[in-house]
């Protein structure tokens, strides 16, 4: 039962595309924006996570984990943010039904996951990776459920396509299905970096921060360079799901081309992926020590004393890796890349334009000491200065729950019977009719089945099965 209390503070839910045990952004960096959303106590927070069967759960979490129960998991995933937070977890868990894709690599939801809100209980909504979540839903308009609807943009799904077979093509219409089903469902939109595709209402702002875990770790280094120890024992690495469009092309490709400028390097690389094999061959066949190990989280100590970290890659929107690097005081060498432009204020931070220029960057970070971050730039790779950028760059700091319940009505739906508000709910509907068809939605690369959640499914969450019915959710 919802209090007075918490019908006076605002409801945030994130909505996300993964969840923890699996080690991705968007599993990791919802978990925290809650927490650090929860912890004053002035807003309430749900975040809302995917649930998988278990044949979907030995897809994607890794070392043969699973869970039997959403109750399983949601312990699992508290324990893991216990362990690395200071506070306690004020914000509430809930899931909605997902599948994994393996064409895709990434889960996707099943069926209106905006039902794991109660209508009442729907205030601000935060997708985090809005046009993954709106690809395929069928079900209520987000803006209708919801009085503010806050997009996400975590990665440059564009590049990845292009790098796929007729891959120009498939960017070209990517492209316009992002724009559309973003513009339909978000009334802002934040992009973490310029990387990715331009949309209407947005910003761009890195609203993402580092597991407090790295800055103690940087703190610790500093120390040992205040008192001349030696902090860095170990030379240059690199981790990160090992795929090759995740860096692990243009590394290679850096050290094949450069193998006699860098005859002295050795670099380890740590992953698990599909490409694993593949990439481990072509390491094999370097002049150069090229070292390939199993993942593993990059906070253990095994990664401490390293002093450089290696991120060539030009897929990503911001390198959590590259951020959690810095702050553990390390020097990082990386593509001077939009992507990047967040990190070029940090003193370690090392920025290539070329192959030579890699070699020149990797060569003088072996060969000194980092630069000892100043007590402001630790906190700009905070969760705390994530968080005042996220409530700033939403607009979140102007809209009371006062304000936000009438906003359907006024704040943000003034121009109801504008010609713009009409052809947008017409625009709506048509993604409404045809995500709404088993044949139209495999054609657009949905997951078989996915318009409702399947008997498992329901039985797992508790929800009631429905008949498949592409009017059945029609809005009001």
């Amino acid at each position: 039962m919802t209090t007075q209390k918490q019908q006076q503070q605002q409801h945030i839910v994130i909505f996300t595309t993964a969840s923890i045990p699996w080690l991705t952004g968007t599993a990791v960096n919802p978990l925290f924006r809650a927490a650090y959303l929860a912890n004053d106590g002035d807003r309430r927070v749900t975040l809302v996570i995917p649930w998988l069967t278990v044949k979907h759960q030995k897809l994607v979490y890794p070392n043969n984990i699973t869970f039997s129960s959403p109750l399983e998991h949601e312990a699992y995933v508290r324990h893991w943010l216990e362990e690395r937070l200071s506070f306690p977890l004020g914000f509430e868990i809930r899931f909605y039904p997902g599948k994994f894709a393996t064409d895709k690599r990434s889960i996707l939801p099943v069926g209106d996951i905006s039902n794991a809100i109660p209508d009442e209980e729907a205030d601000i909504a935060v997708l985090e990776e809005p046009e993954h979540l709106t690809w395929f839903h069928h079900g209520k308009k987000w803006k209708t459920k919801f009085n503010y609807v806050i997009g996400i943009v975590h990665t440059n799904y564009l590049e990845y396509v292009k790098r796929e077979k007729q891959g120009r093509v498939k960017a070209f219409l990517l492209k316009y299905l992002n724009s559309w089903v973003v513009g339909i469902y978000c009334h802002k939109v934040i992009r973490l970096s310029a990387a990715t595709q331009d949309y209407p209402n947005s910003v761009v702002c890195n609203v993402h921060g580092v597991n407090p875990k790295f800055l103690e770790i940087g703190l610790r280094k500093l120390e040992q360079q205040k008192l001349q120890e030696q902090p860095f024992t170990k030379g240059a690495y690199y981790i990160g799901k090992m795929v090759w469009s995740k860096g692990y092309k243009e590394l290679l490709t850096l050290l094949e081309k450069h193998q006699k400028e860098l005859a002295e390097l050795e670099v380890d690389l740590y992953g698990d992926g599909e490409d694993s094999e593949e990439i481990k061959e072509a390491a094999r066949k370097l002049d150069l020590m090229v070292n390939v190990y199993p993942g593993r989280d990059h906070a253990d100590s095994l990664f401490h004393n390293y002093k450089v970290f290696l991120n060539p890659s030009t897929t990503d929107v911001v390198c959590t890796t590259t951020a959690e690097a810095l702050a553990m005081g390390k020097i990082v060498v990386c593509a001077n890349h939009i992507s990047n432009e967040f990190f070029k204020q940090f003193p370690n931070c090392r920025a290539y334009d070329d192959g030579n220029g890699f070699v020149r960057a990797t060569l003088k970070a072996l060969g000194e000491q980092p630069s000892q971050l100043t007590e402001q730039q630790r906190h700009e790779l905070s969760w705390e200065a994530a968080t005042h950028r996220f409530i700033k760059a939403s607009d979140l700091s102007r809209l009371s729950r006062a304000d936000s319940s009438l906003s359907k009505r006024s704040v943000f739906a003034s121009s109801s019977f504008s010609v713009g508000k009409n052809l947008e709910d017409m625009s709506a509907y048509i993604h409404f009719l045809a995500s709404g068809f088993e044949t139209s939605r495999r054609a657009f690369g949905a997951i078989p089945g996915s318009l409702q959640p399947d008997e498992e499914l329901c039985r797992d969450l508790g929800l009631s099965p429905m008949t498949p019915s592409p009017n059945s959710l029609k809005e009001d």
